[in-house]
């Protein structure tokens, strides 16, 4: 199948969740328009300023006035968390498909159309993962690496099996699947991707890892230790909603509703 033949009707959104990135956007957006054209036809590029201290707003805004392309929009939100701007972008684009984009674009924009072949033919949502066949970690430290796996085996034991690598910055969804699921996101953090993906297997939507190429950026916003510690507490907060029913709707009038908006 043609991918681009068949993305001639749709609009993308790219959602970029940025806080104090303004050493960074700048590359990033230049690297997303330079790539887009030749990827599909109709796209914009969200930028979501997450109550940022410095001048990651001017930064945006001079890209896209520089460039003349109203396709780049900067959304202003106060600081709520990464999970907040992403659930603020995700809502207010009204792209046929939503792909969430962090702002050091660790994946090469080159992997975009392997998301673009699977979304919606054959899943509402594609998540990038670094783990598994086919996956590359480029530059990563071991004690990182090791850090994440020990927090993932405490996701999947704990409230999401199946999930090889829930925290990787780039998603693909449905606008439908976006729109429902990020309608019943509640936290504002970290761990939003993995309450994320708990509320979409509740809703019963179809969800796909799709191994790709990660470059670890030693500017990460997310610090090790403190990061997962209060990540590992929003997962015990995730496991008690789903224990009392807080994410629980009939399954088949969920998918009906998410895979129909």
């Amino acid at each position: 199948m043609d991918v681009r033949h068949t993305l001639m009707r749709t609009a993308l959104s790219i959602i970029v969740p940025a806080f104090n990135e303004a050493a960074r956007i700048g590359p990033t957006l230049t690297a997303l328009q330079a790539a887009l054209p030749s990827i599909v036809p109709a796209w914009e590029i969200r930028v979501v300023d997450d109550g940022s201290t410095d001048d990651t707003g001017a930064v945006v805004e001079a890209a896209a006035a520089a460039a003349g392309d109203t396709r780049i929009v900067l959304q202003r939100e106060p600081h709520r968390g990464k999970g907040g701007a992403v659930r603020a972008g995700m809502l207010a684009s009204r792209g046929d498909l939503r792909f969430l984009c962090d702002a050091d674009l660790s994946m090469p924009v080159t992997e975009l159309p392997r998301f673009l072949a699977q979304v919606p033919a054959t899943c509402d949502i594609a998540i990038g993962s670094r783990e598994g066949e086919g996956a590359r970690r480029v530059g990563e430290p071991g004690l990182r690496h090791a850090m994440g796996r020990v927090f993932n085996t405490l996701v999947r034991r704990l409230v999401l099996q199946g999930i090889e690598d829930t925290q990787c910055g780039f998603k693909m969804f449905t606008g439908a699947a976006a729109d429902a699921v990020f309608s019943r996101i509640t936290l504002d953090g970290w761990a939003f991707d993995i309450e994320t993906l708990v509320v979409a297997q509740r809703l019963g939507l179809r969800v796909v890892e799709m191994p790709i190429e990660w470059h670890y950026r030693d500017r990460s916003q997310v610090s090790p230790v403190r990061d997962s510690l209060l990540m590992a507490r929003d997962v015990l907060r995730i496991r008690a909603r789903a224990a009392r029913g807080r994410y629980d709707v009939p399954r088949d009038r969920a998918a009906t509703e998410a895979r129909s908006r």
